[in-house]
């Protein structure tokens, strides 16, 4: 059995092998000699059959006439709205709360009182100041009499001292006049040196009782905590009679008309962003509002490497919750633009995105775009003439220099 199995081996490889490599002996020997001279007449000369042979193929290609259109570059992004203002309203000073809470989503004016703390003896300490200022002010007139007294007995030493000098001069006053004389005018000095720093004391002591004063008026102004602007309560006030120490939240409130739109644009689009541009975003509800960018960052997330962009929106109804999401899209100044199938697409050798368009003589040539938006009829992309044949179909098969044969099909714009 083993040598049956051998000799079909052998046999099936013969046949391969004439079928393969020796496939012309096979088709001459099965040929009869008397047609070959008719066969051997019919083929063609050698030199015209190698014309066609050494002729490349023309690819045919589809080709798309697109003309640029101003398309209006409107930046979309996802995005969420915001509260213009929030700030938690926070106790200063310690104290129990006396008056009634305020409930959360209530309308609350600027300067409105939210929380009042009990005073305790805080006004008997505004009082005590105000007595201690009353005493030092009463004080002045005494100190600036002592030191005009000061200054008159300076005066009647230096008029003594002056007299003695004379007479020591003339033999009438002895040194010991003149030395005594001198030393009432040095001890005049120092009275006159000791009301002034009496005086100085005085006045010291009014500024320590002005302020004394100050922080007591400061200490009650903090048992009210105001609001400070026009808006809503996100929480309730601070419940009666329970106790605030500084830095306890009494309430917080938001301000939400103007509302915030706050979005992050790409660093590939935020170019065409700017100040004041109208805006549009539409919330999961389906509503639409509008607004005008108010604000670009002009940094970029380190992460994301994204700008972030805040449009304000009016919301007197007050309609519009903060942190609803929404998409915005932010209109652009427009630029022309061609629209292609995104199938027409492909990349160069230096893996540059672009298109493969004619050229002069049904010639191939790849043209460099920029993607402007996608859409469900195509692309709108940017860098192309005016007007341009661009290959939509083939392009993949083609490269630059080739003559091709282009079937022309009908704009879909």
């Amino acid at each position: 059995m083993r040598i049956f199995s051998i000799l079909t081996a052998i046999v099936v490889a013969a046949v391969i092998y004439l079928f393969v490599f020796q496939r012309d002996f096979l088709f001459s020997f099965g040929t009869d000699e008397s047609q070959a001279p008719q066969m051997a007449s019919a083929q063609p000369a050698p030199a015209a059959a190698a014309a066609p042979q050494d002729s490349t193929p023309i690819v045919s290609v589809a080709v798309l006439t697109s003309t640029a259109q101003n398309v209006d570059s409107a930046v979309t992004v996802r995005g969420e709205t915001r509260a213009t203002r929030q700030v938690d309203l926070r106790a200063e000073t310690n104290g129990r709360v006396i008056s009634q809470p305020l409930r959360k989503g209530a309308t609350v004016q600027a300067n409105q009182p939210m929380c009042e703390i009990d005073p305790g003896t805080r006004r008997v300490s505004l009082a005590e100041a105000e007595a201690r200022l009353a005493e030092s002010r009463a004080r002045v007139p005494e100190a600036e009499a002592r030191v005009i007294e000061a200054e008159a007995r300076l005066e009647e030493a230096l008029i003594n001292d002056r007299a003695a000098e004379k007479l020591s001069k003339g033999g009438f006053a002895s040194e010991a006049r003149v030395a005594s004389a001198t030393a009432a005018t040095q001890t005049a000095r120092a009275g006159v040196a000791a009301a002034q720093s009496g005086l100085q004391s005085t006045l010291a002591g009014i500024q320590s009782a002005e302020a004394a004063v100050a922080l007591a008026q400061k200490e009650i102004s903090r048992l009210v905590i105001h609001a400070s602007f026009d808006g809503i309560l996100e929480s309730d006030t601070a419940e009666l009679g329970s106790l605030l120490q500084p830095g306890g939240l009494c309430a917080t409130v938001l301000q939400l008309d103007p509302i915030k739109l706050v979005g992050f644009v790409p660093e590939m689009a935020i170019q065409h962003v700017k100040l004041g541009a109208a805006a549009e975003a539409r919330l999961v509800d389906g509503r639409k509002i509008l607004g005008a960018v108010s604000f670009i960052s002009r940094s970029a997330d380190k992460v994301t490497r994204t700008f972030q962009v805040e449009v304000t929106v009016p919301n007197e109804d007050l309609s519009v919750s903060a942190g609803q999401t929404a998409d915005i899209t932010i209109s652009a100044q427009g630029t022309l633009a061609h629209l292609v199938p995104g199938s027409a697409l492909t990349l160069n050798d230096n893996g540059t995105l672009g298109l493969r368009i004619l050229g002069a003589e049904n010639t191939v040539r790849f043209a460099p775009v920029t993607l402007i938006r996608d859409t469900m009829q195509g692309v709108w992309v940017a860098g192309l003439p005016h007007q341009t044949d661009v290959i939509v179909v083939g392009q993949e098969f083609v490269t630059d220099g080739v003559i091709v044969d282009p079937t022309y099909t009908e704009v879909a714009q």
